[in-house]
């Protein structure tokens, strides 16, 4: 027990620059304590910017604090070093493994480095580094976490530490390489270039801060969306399940409906048929019972007798209906059966086409990341796409140049072999790039007959009707420029765009979202027309040439 307490008081009056038990231990404003000679080091440092900080809590003090020694603290060192925590400490500088910086002055089996120093280019254990803190010989050496790169700091031309920077070459030399290679360079001391680019880097940290931040939360709203998502699809199965319920449970009502009527009409006809059964039987009877008294009365051997009883023997009466029982051919109820399948096959045909229209809006359901739109051109060109024209849709009166990124009208027929992809009579070409997601190209114009086109890939190719032209249809969109006034088509209708625009067309798409825009480039970004729409296939690029007029799609860096 009594040895852990030791490892603790060392721990706690141990200086968090050297590693080492204070030494003239000072306590700044902050409430840290340092060695004296460590803390001053630390913000000789500093001395350019005219701040000074704490190296813990990087609390800072301006102007820079007058250092006296902390008696109490000194005592309270002195004391536990005659407890006996120097064996503890050196305990804990311990052998260094395959991994570890080694101390280069240790012979033998090495210890642990504690420290590097920029100037010695060496590294120290700590028995070996307390040099550095007790003689003013080393008071402006730099002393840094174990590094095992030290000899990167060395010129390798000329054996020396590169203690400046070449902005010209940018990179770090010796001072003869200022005087030898480097000579009339702008150069300046590592410390110097050191001081700037810190500056720049606290500034691209708090950027990548800013940006942890800003996608923190959109994790937080995304999160959200996941249990809006759940609960939406939850509520849409619970609804649709009532709906169907209630379809099936009157399907089963009608069933149970026609059944019943089909029963009850069985009864009655039963009951019909039963009847005139009866009445038949009742008639052959009595037929029977006459057959029977003229058969007697035809065995007769007095004549008298039978010419008395003849009259009313022989007399009949007239059949009440003296016509057949006809039996229709078919199957009764046939028809209803018939009217029953052909409501089946209607339900079935209006079932599977609004079903198709169901799996689509199921399928079509998307959660729209919104996303804030780009305004720079900068911006813009984080979503650049090599656009690369399909020459297998090229019209015959175009031709194509610079690695199928330029197209020309040409005055005579060029003669290509035949494609199905080819316009055959819109002067037309589309990207062998699909386009999805976000997306950003730019389209150099020269002349007045130009059309700057996205389309989906079914587009109709062979004919002269509006089924093929780029904006004649709902298979495409175009910003055209015909005698140098700008239109925009889709669907055939026609929408006027603001005017006059430069000879560079930048078309920015987000497929997702559903939006389409083009701007004038120049040195801002003016926009000329936005589409917002649903894309329901992936999008092409393409232009329209006409007139002697070309089209070209820049590479963008």
């Amino acid at each position: 027990m009594e040895q852990k307490g030791v490892q603790l008081n060392q721990k706690t009056f141990s200086c968090s620059i050297c590693l080492a038990l204070l030494k003239d231990p000072v306590t700044i404003p902050c409430g840290h304590s340092y060695c004296m000679s460590c803390i001053q080091t630390h913000w000789d440092e500093e001395d350019g910017k005219n701040i000074h900080s704490c190296p813990q809590c990087r609390q800072t003090f301006t102007p820079r604090p007058v250092l006296v020694k902390s008696t109490m603290l000194a005592d309270l060192v002195e004391q536990l070093k005659k407890t006996g925590l120097e064996p503890a400490a050196a305990a804990d500088h311990c052998y260094t493994g395959a991994e570890g910086v080694v101390c280069d002055f240790c012979t033998g089996r090495k210890l642990k480095a504690v420290k590097s120093c920029l100037v010695c280019l060496v590294s120290y254990c700590h028995k070996h580094l307390q040099p550095h803190y007790e003689s003013a010989a080393f008071k402006k050496h730099k002393l840094v976490d174990p590094s095992e790169k030290l000899q990167e700091n060395i010129c390798s031309r000329h054996d020396e530490v590169m203690k400046m920077f070449c902005c010209t070459d940018h990179q770090c030399i010796c001072y003869l390489c200022s005087v030898d290679e480097h000579k009339g360079h702008d150069t300046v001391s590592s410390a110097a270039e050191r001081t700037e680019r810190q500056t720049e880097l606290e500034v691209s940290r708090q950027k990548i801060q800013q940006r942890i931040k800003d996608k923190q939360e959109d994790v937080k709203v995304l999160q959200q969306e996941v249990e809006t998502i759940r609960r939406s699809a939850d509520e849409a199965v619970e609804k649709n399940h009532k709906i169907l319920t209630e379809l099936i449970r009157l399907m089963e009502e009608r069933r149970r409906d026609v059944e019943r009527q089909i029963r009850s009409k069985e009864e009655t006809e039963v009951i019909r048929v039963k009847e005139l059964e009866s009445k038949l039987e009742q008639e052959i009877t009595e037929l029977r019972r006459k057959d029977a008294e003229m058969d007697k009365l035809s065995h007769t051997h007095d004549h008298i007798q039978f010419l008395l009883q003849y009259p009313s023997v022989s007399k009949l009466r007239e059949d009440p209906d003296s016509s057949h029982v006809h039996i229709r051919p078919q199957s009764y109820f046939e028809d209803v059966t018939t009217a029953v399948s052909e409501l089946r096959d209607k339900l079935q045909h209006s079932l599977t086409e609004e079903w198709t229209n169901i799996s689509l809006r199921i399928t079509q359901t998307q959660v729209l990341l919104i996303k804030a739109e780009p305004q720079t051109r900068a911006e813009f060109l984080q979503y650049s796409r090599e656009i690369t024209l399909d020459p297998n849709t090229l019209n015959e009166d175009l031709s194509l140049s610079e690695k199928n990124k330029k197209v020309t009208f040409m005055s005579q027929k060029q003669n290509y072999p035949h494609h199905p992809d080819r316009f055959s009579d819109w002067c037309q070409v589309l990207s062998r790039e699909s386009l999805t997601g976000r997306c950003y190209w730019e389209v150099e114009r020269s002349g007045g007959g130009v059309g700057v086109a996205v389309a989906y890939k079914d587009i109709k190719r062979k004919g002269s009707d509006k089924e093929c032209g780029f904006g004649n249809n709902d298979k495409s969109w175009t910003l055209c420029y015909d005698d140098l006034i700008p239109v925009f088509y889709h669907n055939s209708v026609e929408s006027s765009v603001p005017g006059p625009v430069s000879s560079r067309i930048g078309v920015y798409l987000d497929h997702t979202a559903g939006i389409l825009s083009f701007y004038s480039v120049s040195e801002t970004m003016t926009l000329i027309h936005r589409v917002q729409t649903t894309f329901t296939q992936p999008l092409y690029a393409g232009v329209w040439v006409w007139d002697g007029s070309t089209a070209h799609f820049p590479k963008l860096h």
